[in-house]
Order: C-alpha cells, then structure tokens, then sequence
C-alpha cells in the first residue's frame, strides 16, 4: 500500500499569517492535532501542531507560581501573545512524504522521528496529510478487521 491509498486528502489547512487564535480555534472545533500552514500559492511552508499552541499558551498556565514582579513580565508577554500569527509558533522543518512512498516506509519516519502526521506534497504544492489515525485506519483495513468488534476487550 501506498500513501495515497491511506492519506486524508484536501486537509484543512492554514495561512502563516492567520492569527493565533483562529489556529487553535480551528483546530478545536475540527478536532484536529496537525494543520498545514500554507501560503498563497498551496506552497508548504510549515506545521502548526497542538504541541505547539501548548507551547505558546503555557506560560499563563504557571503565572500563580511566580512573584509579583515576574507575574507582571508574564501579563505583559500574555499581552503579546494575543498578537502572535500562525508563522511566529509552528513548526518550519516539516518532515514530508509523497503520494507513492510505501505506507511502511512513511510510518517508520513517523514513528522515527516521533511525529504524528507527514504532510503529503507533489510539486511543492500540499495534496493531502498522512496522520497516525490514517496509518492505524489503513492496517485495521488491509487485515482481518473490517469492523471493531467489542467482544475480547476489558474495558
């Protein structure tokens, strides 16, 4: 099997400039761990993760444990942060795959460099993204299983 065969095709995607904001939003509301950032012209420029909007978002997290003064440099930062655009937190080395690549092959870099999704490109351009979900969906598929079956699991 090859990517394409696994891939989710057409993924939602986003601008570098778009406001944080509408990142996390957009990943909430899709439910969504992984969203391509993409300029103009379909070109890849980057990744913007969930570990990355955790990244950003976490210093309010640790405000309580802090003086007074450093409580104030944080509200400030905080202040900033309502500034930030998807470009200023993602991720810009992206590891990638294309549409031919083995789904083996894809999965061992995955697992290798412990990511959860490749985006997928022909000619620069993003085509789709191959996620953890796609991978375990395409195993499920290729073997025995064709529905979950709840006999012989505890729960």
């Amino acid at each position: 099997m090859v990517v394409r065969d696994a891939m989710t095709k057409d993924p939602f995607t986003i601008d570098p400039q778009a406001p944080l904001g509408t990142a996390f939003d957009m990943m909430r509301t899709k439910q969504l761990r992984h969203l391509p950032v993409v300029d103009g012209a379909g070109q890849l420029v980057g990744i913007i993760t969930d570990r990355d909007l955790r990244h950003a978002a976490f210093a309010p997290a640790i405000s309580e444990y802090l003086s007074a003064t450093g409580q104030e440099q944080l509200r400030q930062l905080g202040e900033s942060l309502e500034d930030l655009r998807v470009d200023s937190v993602m991720t810009w080395e992206v590891f990638t795959t294309h549409l031919d690549a083995p789904l083996g092959h894809a999965a061992l870099i995955m697992s290798e460099r412990r990511i959860g999704s490749l985006p997928v490109v022909a000619d620069g351009r993003l085509v789709g993204i191959l996620t953890e979900r796609d991978v375990l969906e395409a195993v499920a598929r290729g073997g025995s299983l064709r529905k979950f079956e709840p006999e012989g699991f505890l729960w």
